[in-house]
């Protein structure tokens, strides 16, 4: 983690405190606080998802958190100016579909805007995720291409099944 005194701008010390509340309060579940550091027009994106933007993007958040089970996460290497940011995060997890134990290392790029996170992008090796998550399935098909677009397929549709119970109540 960078030392505070490291950067005197005011902007990147504020926005290295930003992806510190945002990774704080997904180690606590709270996916509130997470999806307030967004800006409204956000766009995120990863392996598994692809690019969800706005409520989009913080639903995801929402229901991971909801979702998680023998969730824990640690970060470092925050670091941000005025404009961008990054920062490591490891999410260990038992993926709900499976019940297989998850460790997935994942590398997180930011650009700010008024204070907020205006765009996230997490990067992550999807065959060792598949490996992880699916077993001997994911080892020995994880790496095709059809195989990831059909996880991204899942996720979305997780993302939208999620999305209109939350509708409903």
């Amino acid at each position: 983690m960078s030392h505070p005194n490291a950067n005197t701008n005011t902007n990147a010390h504020t926005n290295t405190e930003l992806i510190q509340r945002f990774y704080t309060a997904f180690q606590q579940r709270d996916a509130e606080t997470m999806v307030a550091c967004y800006a409204d027009d956000v766009v995120f994106s990863d392996p598994a998802f692809g690019e969800l933007r706005g409520e989009e993007a913080r639903d995801m958040w929402r229901m991971l958190v909801a979702r998680a089970q023998d969730f824990s996460l640690t970060f470092e290497g925050v670091e941000a100016d005025d404009r961008s940011g990054r920062a490591h995060w490891i999410a260990s997890y038992l993926f709900s579909q499976t019940g297989r134990a998850v460790v997935n290392r994942i590398d997180a790029r930011f650009v700010f805007r008024d204070g907020r996170i205006v765009e996230h992008r997490d990067s992550f090796d999807l065959w060792s995720w598949t490996r992880q998550a699916l077993g001997l399935k994911g080892t020995l098909l994880g790496w095709s291409p059809l195989v990831q677009r059909a996880i991204r397929a899942q996720a979305r549709k997780g993302l939208e099944l999620y999305r209109r119970r939350q509708q409903r109540t």
